[in-house]
């Protein structure tokens, strides 16, 4: 298999291009729309074609490549069901699988951060958007979040995974690269609580500024605007 997980340092997202390896289709998870000729240059050296490219959510502090990489592809574009985007070609549900060659992921509906917010199982590993993250969980103040519905998200569906599937988010902001679901149960500090009513009070109060680029980057990722369009 070929892994490649990426760092964006301005709004320190993680974006992972996959592949079997078994032949030459992949996929990529949150890409970043600056980073898509890095991304293609990446392809190229590894002799790849990208077939399908997923954001787990609406992304409020980036604008996605996902559009830039299908003008540039003609990749597949994929959201969950309800995804607010207006560009996208498949809308996944609950359990639904999206496969290239013989990986398979399979989409958990976990939303909390947005209304719109999935997961995707790969084997061990689980892409957890904003909805997990290492050490800390996705804000619930705005795109129609919800810590209850985070809550549940977390406890009842993340959490009943195997202990040692291995968390990849699509943020850090501390240089740490992925956990695992027995380690956040165990050690992240917003979810040591024994109710949804603690949880509630802990989000409900974080009191954190909005991001730098929301204004810009929702209705740009709504849209699924291209490098050319932004400009």
């Amino acid at each position: 298999m070929i892994f490649n997980q990426l760092f964006d340092d301005k709004s320190s997202t993680y974006t992972y291009i996959i592949s079997s390896g078994e032949g030459r289709e992949a996929l990529i998870i949150d890409p970043v729309i600056e980073h898509t000729d890095q991304y293609i240059k990446i392809l190229n050296n590894l002799n790849l074609k990208l077939v399908k490219v997923i954001d787990t959510h609406i992304h409020a502090d980036h604008i996605s490549g996902l559009s830039e990489l299908n003008s540039k592809t003609d990749c597949t574009r994929i959201m969950g069901k309800g995804s607010e985007s207006e560009v996208i070609d498949i809308r996944v549900k609950e359990d639904e699988k999206i496969k290239i060659e013989s990986i398979e992921l399979k989409a958990i509906y976990t939303p909390g951060h947005t209304k719109c917010s999935y997961s995707y199982l790969m084997g061990n590993k689980v892409f957890t958007g904003d909805t997990l993250l290492i050490n800390g969980t996705g804000r619930t103040d705005f795109q129609g979040g919800s810590a209850k519905e985070q809550y549940n998200s977390i406890f009842n569906k993340l959490f009943k995974l195997p202990e040692t599937t291995l968390v990849y988010p699509a943020h850090d902001y501390n240089g740490k690269k992925f956990s695992s679901i027995g380690r956040e149960k165990k050690n992240n500090p917003r979810l040591q609580v024994s109710s949804l009513n603690q949880y509630e009070e802990i989000m409900n109060n974080l009191n954190l500024p909005n991001p730098k680029m929301m204004d810009v980057a929702v209705p740009a990722n709504k849209k699924g605007l291209t490098l050319d369009q932004i400009k």
